[in-house]
């Protein structure tokens, strides 16, 4: 079910380098009132050449929390992942 809800951004050269993928954080946006308002912004930490994918999606977790809210408060998952340069 998240998969319709799952969006993927490559950023610099993160498709074309080579290495293992590893998630380089993590975070949550919550938002208040079925999606319309932002409670603060998330600032979640990319690697210092900028090379990474940002995947935002909803976890079953955040379904959860939606529901048990009745959609007032939404939460979505933030995962910045980068790969690891092979030497």
């Amino acid at each position: 079910m998240s998969a319709c809800m799952t969006t993927k951004t490559n950023v610099g050269a993160f498709r074309e380098e080579e290495g293992d993928v590893y998630t380089y954080a993590t975070g949550k946006q919550v938002w208040i009132f079925w999606g319309i308002f932002p409670v603060g912004r998330t600032n979640v930490a990319t690697p210092p050449d900028g090379n990474c994918q940002v995947m935002t999606r909803r976890t079953f977790g955040d379904f959860l929390i939606s529901t048990l809210t009745l959609g007032i408060v939404t939460t979505y998952t933030i995962k910045v992942r980068a790969k690891r340069k092979n030497n």
